[in-house]
């Protein structure tokens, strides 16, 4: 890896397709609106074409509209209660920044210059940064969640699964939609879809879809007096849509406006300096912070292309922008105290263009595709250390910019009616562009976030640089259908995600003849995944059965962290990111569908066992393998669920009572272990009674989520003294633990959801 000077590079135009397409037949469906398949199976198009879910050679979990509608599902992260081996959740200290984990593969560290391990795709849209990421689940025809790598299929590598989050098309009748959720904790929830054809040929079709979600919070802030884990959110999606006898286009526009109040911590232990109590109820917090106003907005447009020139060629052109903006004052100490006070931005912006051509003759199926991706993520944030040094602050300024492009291909060809061979592979071009400044204040915040502190000594870092990263990924298959109630399946496939440069590492502090730009950046990171699986259905198609197991070599694994550190004599806040070493995951998957008459089962488990074989970091200078002692972070060595649904005769419609419990082994929030953060075994019950109106015109459901009330942790924040080694936490002659940065001492925990209980009714026109 170089370190250059940045050099600027143009987006690539948005219509590349567009002047060709208008030429050409349409194709019978859109590839990512794929319709149910006549014996209930979820038809998906993981591999670009359109597929059963149980005969797809892929490890995917798929959920209809439908599904996640009488699962009382609320965002994406309902998911992680029923696809084994998933980990998704809020970020620590937010409503909607995302932290998703497929089998051991992810990141949680929000800020610039940290890929994440897990693509989230809004239709076919890759989501460059996780802030605004949590979807809230409306207007959707289905949900995809892939594990393992996926590069040659997608138009953004990535190195640990996907969630494909796919809206509903537009059909050629009058529709108007009405949803209205009412629960406990004041949740009211109001969703209206109007869809139309703008002309009598149903040619030209438009939808917009309007939603305001509300709740109060879980607990309150002691200190500001405001609702602690509250929703107050906007959103709207707009669509229009051209089905034409040679082209079929849509034009999508998405916004939302999260104005929920912070959402603060819950101290773990005592304030060290000023005796801060640990508050009884864990949704309760005495955070301080209140500036800047906690605001997240979003919002972005797509243009899909898609042409048909003959029955087997098909083209494609994924046009897109994003942008989200967030201020965030988060509080780390979750005390009133101005301890570890991080008032904090992030702004991020993204084009991107993905161009597809896809072929199918006889026994050959093959897709070649090109991507490009310009995107900027600026972080700045103070953290603000007044009990340690009256108006001591450490600002960062953080501007990395990504551009990346990649070509890839992947092809299947029936050797026979039963045995097909699938290869693919993915070149990779990243480059990163990072402007990094470092700066101590004294007398107050910085100018940033409307401190009156004044700059004290030079930069600590002040860096403007590149480094550019290129890999070829392959991706291997044999898949065998005996028959078409089974398929069996071997692939082998390689991930990787470019380096960077940590935002938050202290340049001055690097060791002596290494540059600041070595010092800041961390190396790419790779996978090597092996998979087999089998999918069947069995006793006359009853049961549906699919089972995988993997193994995955992880190498150059990018730790992200920050620790407590001294820069030109005074205490700071210092990012200590590393490429710790190797990991090796390895386990087993099982998802079941079984129809008994009126009653339907259904149920996974996943095992993983995640570990460490290298993990070196620096101890008293000297690099350490400290493997041994460290954990895979929010990777549950066993996930699962099982619900029933009893389908309940009543004179006219359809009354469904569901009951289900999903459960999670101990789960560690970061690599070293911590009794304060770390989550024990748990298990959730869920339950719900849904009628539907003969047709759908209208369905009436009461649900219950978490009914026995469980208290798990989510994430956290910990800065308290512990062995280099071990990580046990030390304490001092009286006892108590050691603050590492500022006087309180920071061990912060942040809860999942309570017991919730809502109505939701829905009409239809």
């Amino acid at each position: 890896m170089a370190v250059t000077a940045r050099k600027s590079i143009r987006p690539m135009s948005a219509f590349l397709l567009s002047s060709v397409a208008l030429g050409f037949t349409p194709q019978t469906a859109w590839a990512q609106q794929a319709p149910a398949a006549s014996n209930g199976d979820i038809v998906v198009t993981a591999r670009r074409r359109n597929e059963t879910l149980t005969s797809v050679p892929i490890a995917i979990s798929a959920f209809s509209g439908d599904q996640l509608a009488a699962k009382g599902a609320g965002d994406i992260t309902a998911l992680a209660d029923e696809v084994p081996n998933v980990t998704l959740e809020p970020s620590r200290g937010t409503n909607s920044t995302l932290s998703a984990f497929i089998r051991g593969v992810g990141q949680q560290d929000p800020v610039s210059g940290f890929e994440q391990g897990v693509g989230i795709y809004l239709d076919d849209v890759y989501l460059n940064r996780p802030q605004a990421a949590v979807l809230d689940i409306y207007d959707v025809e289905r949900v995809e969640v892939l594990r393992g790598p996926q590069g040659t299929l997608y138009g953004r590598n990535t190195i640990g699964g996907a969630i494909k989050y796919v809206t509903k098309k537009i059909d050629d009748k009058l529709h108007l939609g009405l949803r209205g959720t009412y629960g406990n904790y004041d949740q009211a929830d109001g969703i209206v879809t109007l869809s139309s054809p703008l002309t009598k040929d149903g040619l030209l079709r438009a939808s917009g879809t309007i939603a305001r979600l509300t709740r109060g919070g879980f607990g309150r802030n002691v200190t500001t007096g405001l609702s602690n884990y509250n929703k107050d959110i906007w959103a709207g999606r707009g669509t229009l849509e051209v089905h034409g006898d040679k082209i079929f286009a849509r034009l999508t526009g998405d916004v939302t406006h999260d104005m929920s109040n912070p959402r603060g911590g819950h101290r773990e232990i005592t304030g060290q300096l000023t005796g801060a109590p640990v508050l009884a109820n864990v949704f309760d917090t005495a955070a301080g912070l209140n500036s800047p106003k906690q605001d997240v907005k979003a919002w972005g447009w797509s243009l899909f292309l898609e042409a048909r020139p003959s029955d087997e060629l098909t083209l494609r052109s994924i046009t897109a922008f994003r942008k989200d903006d967030s201020a965030s004052p988060i509080d780390f100490d979750a005390t009133a105290s101005q301890d570890v006070d991080v008032p904090a931005y992030y702004r991020n912006k993204q084009w991107s263009q993905e161009l597809q051509v896809l072929y199918s003759k006889g026994r050959f199926n093959g897709m070649a595709g090109f991507y490009y991706l310009n995107a900027t993520a600026l972080t700045q944030f103070d953290v603000r250390l007044f009990t340690t040094l009256a108006g001591l602050t450490a600002f960062t300024n953080a501007n990395i910019r990504t551009d990346t492009m990649a070509g890839f291909v992947n092809m299947s060809y029936d050797i026979t009616d039963q045995i097909s061979l699938e290869a693919g592979g993915r070149y990779t071009w990243d480059k990163r562009n990072a402007q990094i400044l470092r700066q101590n204040y004294l007398g107050g915040g910085s100018p940033v976030f409307g401190g009156a502190g004044t700059a004290f000594g030079n930069p600590s870092t002040n860096f403007l640089g590149s480094a550019s990263y290129n890999k070829f990924t392959p991706r291997v298959s044999v898949n065998w259908k005996p028959d078409s109630a089974n398929t069996l399946y071997a692939s082998y496939s390689q991930g990787f995600k470019g380096g960077g440069f940590d935002p938050r590492g202290v340049g001055v502090n690097a060791p002596a003849g290494v540059s600041q730009g070595q010092y800041l950046s961390f190396r790419p990171e790779k996978v090597d995944s092996y998979e087999l699986g089998l999918k069947t259905r069995l006793f006359d198609r009853k049961l549906a059965l699919n089972l995988a197991a993997f193994r995955m070599d992880y190498t150059d694994v990018q730790i992200p962290g920050s620790v407590a550190c001294t820069v030109a004599g005074l205490p700071s806040f210092c990012g200590v990111v590393s490429n710790a070493g190797k990991a090796r995951m390895q386990g087993v998957e099982a998802e079941a569908r079984v129809k008994l008459g009126a009653l339907s089962l259904n149920g996974s488990l996943g095992y993983i066992d995640a570990k460490y074989r290298q993990y070196i970091t620096l101890i008293a200078g000297q690099p350490t393998d400290v493997a041994a002692n460290r954990k895979v972070q929010n990777t549950p060595a066993w996930t699962g669920n099982a619900s029933a649904t009893y389908a309940l005769p009543v004179p006219s419609g359809s009354l469904d009572l569901t009951g289900g419990v999903s459960w999670k082994s101990t789960t560690y929030q970061f690599e070293v272990p911590n009794p304060y953060l770390d989550q024990p075994a748990y298990a959730l019950l869920d339950a719900s009674l849904v009628y539907r109106a003969p047709g759908g015109r209208w369905t009436l459901g009461v649900y219950g989520k978490n009914l026995a009330d469980k208290r798990y942790k989510t994430s956290g924040y910990t800065y308290v003294a512990g062995n280099a080694v071990t990580g046990a936490l030390t304490t001092n002659a009286a006892g108590n633990l050691i603050p590492t940065l500022g006087k309180e001492g920071v061990l912060t925990t942040y809860w999942g959801n309570p017991r919730q209980v809502f109505a939701t009714a829905t009409i239809n026109f």
